[in-house]
Order: C-alpha cells, then sequence, then structure tokens
C-alpha cells in the first residue's frame, strides 16, 4: 500500500467542500414544500408563531447549505431573497395545481394532486432548484432535480425555464434540458424529451434545447431537439412524434405509422 497516495486522499479530505449529504439537502426541500403545502404530510401549525419560526428555521438551514456548498457567494443574502420570494414561488405552484386539475380528468381535488401526483412533486423540487440556479448557487440545485428525478423518472434541469400554468401528466422519463425555455399554459406527457441536438462540450452555456411557447401540448414520446428550434403557440405535437425544426402557431404535427391489423381467422 502506498502511503504517499493515502496522504493524497487524505488532504483532499481535509479540503473537500463540507455539503451535507444528497438526503438531508432534500429533505429540506421537503419541509419548505410542506411548510407552503401543510396538507401534503398532514402537518398541524396551531399557531401562527409555529409558521413563522419554521420558515426562519427553514432560512437559517438554508444559509448554512449555501456556506458549506461554496465561499464565493453571498449566503445571507441568497436566502434573503429567496424568502422574500416565498410568496411568489406559492403563487406559481398553485397555478401548477390549477393547471394539473383543470387538464386532468382523472383529478379528483386539489389535495389529490399535492399528495399523489409524481409530475406536481417534481415541479415542486424545479421551481425551488431554479430560483437557486438564478442565483449562480452551486450543487443544491442540481442535487434537488436529481432527487426528484430519483423519485419521479421526471429530469428537469434546474437551468430551464418553465412559465406558469405547468402541467405533466403521468410524467415518467420526461427529459428537460438546461436551455429549455417553456412558456405558459404548456402541458406535456410522458416520455417526452425536449433535448439538445449535440452533446458537444463546446456548447455549454449555449442555447441547446427547444423554445416552447404558450398553450403548447406535446403528447407522450415526442422528442424534440435543438436551441433553434420552437414551438408555436397553441401547437399541438403528436406522440412519438420526432422533431428538429420549428413549427407555426396553431399547428398540428403527428407521427403516422403504418399499422396492419389482421384478423386471427386469416393467418389459418
Amino acid at each position: 500500500m502506498d502511503d504517499d497516495f493515502f496522504k493524497y486522499l487524505f488532504d483532499k479530505q481535509v479540503k473537500a467542500v463540507r455539503l451535507p449529504a444528497n438526503d438531508f439537502i432534500s429533505e429540506w426541500a421537503i419541509r419548505l414544500i410542506n411548510l407552503l403545502y401543510p396538507e401534503s404530510r398532514n402537518s398541524n401549525f396551531e399557531e401562527l408563531n409555529a409558521v413563522q419560526e419554521q420558515g426562519e428555521q427553514l432560512k437559517l438551514e438554508l444559509v448554512n447549505l449555501l456556506r458549506a456548498s461554496s465561499q464565493t457567494i453571498n449566503s445571507d443574502q441568497i436566502a434573503e431573497d429567496f424568502f422574500d420570494g416565498l410568496q411568489a414561488l406559492y403563487h406559481i405552484l398553485d397555478t401548477d395545481i390549477a393547471a394539473t386539475y383543470d387538464g386532468d380528468p382523472a383529478a379528483i381535488s386539489r389535495l389529490e394532486i399535492i399528495r399523489t401526483y409524481p409530475g406536481f412533486y417534481a415541479i415542486c423540487f424545479y421551481r425551488i432548484a431554479h430560483l437557486l440556479h438564478q442565483q449562480n448557487v452551486p450543487l443544491i440545485p442540481r442535487i434537488l432535480t436529481e432527487h426528484a428525478h430519483s423519485r419521479t423518472g421526471i429530469d428537469i434541469h434546474p437551468g430551464a425555464t418553465i412559465g406558469e400554468y405547468f402541467h405533466i401528466d403521468h410524467g415518467t422519463g420526461v427529459v428537460i434540458g438546461e436551455t429549455t425555455k417553456i412558456g405558459r399554459h404548456v402541458k406535456i406527457y410522458q416520455g417526452v424529451t425536449l433535448g439538445a441536438l449535440s452533446v458537444n462540450k463546446d456548447l455549454a452555456g449555449k442555447k441547446r434545447h427547444p423554445t416552447v411557447e404558450d398553450g403548447v401540448v406535446i403528447y407522450a414520446g415526442a422528442t424534440i431537439l435543438g436551441g433553434e428550434t420552437i414551438i408555436g403557440h397553441d401547437s399541438i405535437v403528436g406522440g412519438n412524434v420526432w422533431l428538429t425544426e420549428s413549427i407555426l402557431p396553431y399547428a398540428t404535427v403527428y407521427h403516422s405509422p403504418v399499422i396492419t391489423i389482421r384478423n386471427i381467422n386469416e393467418l389459418n
């Protein structure tokens, strides 16, 4: 055994960022969601002071997480700004609940959406992560969205920009890339990919993923690629469509496979 190698590993540990475990970070976000939506875990804050104290505790924990993630960011100011925007975060999440309720005939109640819908769970984590990503917070935004990814099968990069009234139906296999821009009142189904045409490292920081304008519906299995690809507002993209070019507003794009149905008697 090489003692110098073990010394090298020890020195790395000493210098390593003391960021808490991923589970601790995701649990912080869960408790934040629980504060906004106590029905998500049947919480019962009996007094106003208890709600305020929980908010202050979460803010303090965020400061500590931010300090652990980087020594170059203003942790106190970022946490202050984040919690100043908590009402706006609640508002936009409420529009996502409304979009799900209005857009899914199977949705019985707001409570059902909050408690059981993987799309809403993933959107909650995305919206929290996106606010931190906008403040140039390292690591934590990706840890949050990857937690939601592991729980729901929905992969939303925290850098994506997504407007109000966003609805993901079913959700498994959805991929939304870093530079994707999605407008308001957009609905997407399972297996949809909003991705890049190339994963060349030279494209880092450039617009690589599609723009989806307001009022678009994208059905299951559709793949839309490229930073210059724009899906015009109020369009419908059918299931299993593969798109690498823009479409105009109010368009309908569909995949037309050849399907043959034969009666069992024809095989005899």
